[in-house]
């Protein structure tokens, strides 16, 4: 793809310029981050509530690399589901969320989500470019 901007010259002609050239195609096109699938994103929060027991909603999300506003619905249907619980505590005039993983939980993590990992796992970062 070719984006291009017309300039008008000062004696009113009108001039093509190539501002640049872009590619689209997965060699050239380098994220500062990748695609983690849903499923891999609800392991990492269980493996981290397993392995914290408990958690502030701010280090869980941080620990995991998730935001609030893209991925709160993930830590909402988890909640749903009884695999973690959700607290609110207050501490002032503020209130913290804190969440634990249940035994649920613990049980869907080790007999499904670890066997899928298995069968498909994660994508390895190329190191050789």
């Amino acid at each position: 793809m070719m984006l291009k901007i017309i300039e008008i010259s000062r004696d009113g002609l009108f001039m093509n310029k190539n501002l640049i050239s872009v590619k689209f195609a997965q060699e050239s096109c380098l994220l500062s981050h990748e695609y983690r699938d849903r499923i891999y994103i609800r392991k990492d929060i269980l493996l981290k509530l397993a392995e914290y027991t408990e958690l502030n909603q701010t280090s869980l999300l941080s620990y995991c690399g998730l935001n609030l506003m893209k991925h709160k619905d993930i830590l909402e249907g988890l909640e749903k589901k009884g695999f973690i619980t959700k607290t609110e505590e207050p501490w002032g005039s503020k209130k913290i969320i804190k969440f634990t993983i249940t035994q649920k939980g613990r049980d869907f993590s080790s007999l499904i989500l670890e066997p899928y990992e298995e069968v498909f796992p994660r994508k390895e970062k190329e190191t050789n470019k």
